[in-house]
C-alpha cells in the first residue's frame, strides 16, 4: 500500500519528534548532571572521581548505539509498537531505580545500561515507522523529527539546573520519568500500515515464524569496501566527539567558577546542531554519489579543531563561538549519516548498514569522557583531555576522504562486469549464427541439386 503522506501519520511524526528528543536531550544534557552527581558522591577524597562518574552519562550513550543493531532484528521480528512501547517502559524503570541509588556505582546498572537500552529501543523504531506513512514528505518528516532532540537539548539542561537546585538530583531524575512516561504512550501511536499475506497466514494460525538467518544478520554489508571504510573510520572520529557533551560543564566550573551560566554553551550546541541539520541535509541534496562524505569530513575537520580550541578561551564569549560551530558542523555530520549510507549500500540494506554503523560508534562513544576524566583526575586540568579529543576526529576524517575514490572506482568494475558478460554472449550468439549459416549453405545445394 502506497503511504498516506498524512493523516494518522501527522500523530506518529509527533509522537517520534517526542521521542528523538527525550532521548537525546536527556543524554546531551548529562554535563548538567554530571555536575550534580559530583558534588552528590564526592564527600570522600576519591582521586578518581571524574573517572568514575564519567563512565554513567558514557556509558548510558554508548549503549543507545550499541544496541542498535539488535533494535534493527527486534523491530523487524515484532513490529515497532510493541519494541517501542516495551523499550520506554525499560527505560522508565532505569531512569526510576536511578532515583534511589546512595552510590555511583549503581548507576552503571540503572542509568547506563537499563535506561539507555529501553531509549534505544523505544528510539529506533520512531524512525522505521515514519516510512509506513510518508514518502514524498519523508526527507521534511525526518528533518521535523529529528529537529526535536535540538528543541530538548536547548530547553532540558536549564530546566534541569532549576530542578537540581531546588528538589536535588534524585527528584530531579524522577520528574524526568514523566518525558518516559510520555514516550511509553506515544509508542502506541505507532500503527504498522504495511502488511503481506504471510504475516495474516501467521496471525490467523497463531504460529510465530522466524525469517532466514541472511535476513535477521546481512553482513553482505560488509563486502562493500567503501562502506568498511566509512563504518572503521567513523568510530574512530569518535574517540573525542562525546567529551565535551561530558565535562565541558566542569571545565566550566573550573575555570570561571559560579559567575557564568554554563549552560548557555549546551544552549548553543543545541541551537546550531538544528540549523546544520537543516541547512546541510538540504546541501547534500546537490552533492552527487559518495561525494558527500566530503560533508563528514568537513565536520570532523572542524570538531576536532573546536575541540582543541576549548583550553585555550579564557573568555566565557569565547566558548560560545566555539560550541556555536562545533553544533553546525555537530548536525552536519548527523543529517547526512542515512543519505550516505544508501549512496554506499543501496536502499534494501541501507537499515542493516546504518545499524551496525551505530553499534561500532558505541565503543569509541563510551571510552572517551572516561578517558579525559581519568587525564582530569591526574593532572587536575581538562586542558590536556581537550587537545586528545580533537585529535580522532582529524584522523577519522583523513581515513573518509578516501571512500569517493574507492567507491567510484567499485564502480567502475561493477559497470565493466555486465558490459563484459554482453559481449561475450553476442560473440557466442554470432559464432552461432555463423555456423548455422555455413551449414545452411550446403543443405540448401543439396536441396537445389536434387
Amino acid at each position: 500500500a502506497e503511504p498516506p503522506e498524512g493523516g494518522w501519520g501527522w500523530v506518529v511524526m509527533l509522537a517520534a519528534m517526542w521521542c528523538n528528543g527525550a532521548v537525546f536531550g536527556i543524554q546531551n544534557s548529562c554535563g548538567v548532571l554530571f555536575v550534580s552527581m559530583l558534588q552528590l558522591f564526592g564527600g570522600g577524597e576519591d582521586k578518581q572521581l571524574a573517572f568514575k562518574t564519567a563512565w554513567v552519562s558514557s556509558l548510558s550513550m554508548g549503549m543507545v548505539f550499541f544496541c542498535s543493531p539488535i533494535v534493527s532484528i527486534f523491530t523487524d521480528l515484532f513490529g515497532c509498537r510493541k519494541v517501542a512501547v516495551i523499550g520506554a517502559a525499560v527505560g522508565f524503570a532505569g531512569l526510576l531505580s536511578s532515583s534511589f541509588v546512595s552510590t555511583i556505582e549503581p548507576l552503571y546498572f540503572t542509568y547506563g545500561i537499563l535506561f539507555a537500552c529501553g531509549c534505544s529501543f523505544a528510539y529506533q523504531p520512531s524512525l522505521v515507522i515514519l516510512g509506513h506513512y510518508f514518502k514524498q514528505r519523508l526527507g521534511l518528516v525526518n528533518g521535523i523529527v529529528t529537529a526535536g532532540s535540538s528543541l530538548f537539548t536547548v530547553s532540558l539542561p536549564f530546566l534541569l539546573r532549576v530542578l537540581i537546585d531546588s528538589v536535588g538530583l534524585y527528584n530531579t531524575l524522577r520528574v524526568l520519568c514523566i518525558l518516559m512516561f510520555i514516550l511509553f504512550l506515544a509508542g502506541f501511536t505507532y500503527k504498522p500500515l504495511v502488511s503481506n499475506a504471510k504475516d495474516k497466514e501467521g496471525g490467523k494460525k497463531g504460529k510465530f515464524r522466524f525469517p532466514p538467518e541472511k535476513k535477521i544478520c546481512n553482513f553482505s554489508v560488509f563486502k562493500v569496501l567503501s562502506y568498511r571504510i566509512w563504518a572503521f573510520g567513523i568510530p574512530a572520529a569518535l574517540f573525542g566527539y562525546f567529551v565535551p557533551y561530558v565535562h565541558l560543564m566542569k571545565h566550566v566550573k573550573d575555570r570561571f567558577g559560579d559567575s557564568v551560566p554554563e549552560e548557555v554553551l549546551l544552549l548553543c550546541l543545541g541551537i546550531t546542531s538544528g540549523v546544520g541539520r537543516l541547512i546541510f541535509g538540504r546541501v547534500a541534496d546537490y552533492i552527487p554519489g559518495a561525494k558527500k562524505v566530503y560533508l563528514q569530513v568537513a565536520s570532523f575537520f572542524f570538531i576536532g579543531l573546536m575541540s582543541m580550541m576549548i583550553p585555550l578561551c579564557h573568555v566565557f564569549g569565547g566558548l560560545i563561538a566555539v560550541c556555536l560551530f562545533m553544533g553546525l558542523f555537530d548536525g552536519c555530520f548527523i543529517c547526512i549519516m542515512a543519505p550516505i549510507a544508501f549512496e554506499l549500500v543501496g536502499a534494501q540494506d541501507v537499515s542493516q548498514a546504518i545499524g551496525f554503523l551505530l553499534g561500532l560508534m558505541s565503543i569509541p562513544m563510551t571510552v572517551g569522557p572516561p578517558i579525559a576524566g581519568l587525564l582530569r583526575d591526574h593532572l587536575g586540568t581538562y586542558d590536556v583531555a581537550f587537545y586528545l579529543a580533537g585529535v580522532p576526529p582529524l584522523i577519522g576524517g583523513a581515513i573518509l576522504c578516501v571512500i569517493p575514490w574507492v567507491h567510484e572506482r567499485q564502480k567502475l568494475k561493477d559497470r565493466a562486469k555486465p558490459v563484459d558478460g554482453e559481449t561475450t554472449e553476442k560473440m557466442l550468439e554470432n559464432e552461432n549464427t555463423l555456423v548455422s549459416d555455413n551449414t545452411e549453405k550446403p543443405v540448401k545445394e543439396m536441396e537445389s541439386g536434387f
